[in-house]
């Protein structure tokens, strides 16, 4: 089961705008943005990624894999 991430801090900006950074059990560290326009993005822990416009569009990044290996066939 994967560790539960804890909020180490979090604040608003002077626009509105929500934000918290956080660690897990292993130290990676991520955070969590949220805009006032109903938008957000997310890098987590695990180094994947998040993002949502709000408006009906999102994206969403998986954790980091190991660039070095090439899995193309010639």
């Amino acid at each position: 089961m994967p560790s539960q991430d804890q909020i180490t801090s979090y604040g608003q900006n002077s626009q509105g705008n929500n934000y918290d950074t956080r660690v897990d059990s292993s130290g990676n560290t991520g955070y969590h943005y949220s805009n006032n326009n109903g938008s957000y993005y997310y890098s987590n822990t695990n180094g994947s990624t998040y993002y949502n416009s709000g408006n009906g569009h999102s994206q969403y990044t998986s954790p980091s894999v190991d660039k070095s290996t090439n899995t193309s066939q010639k």
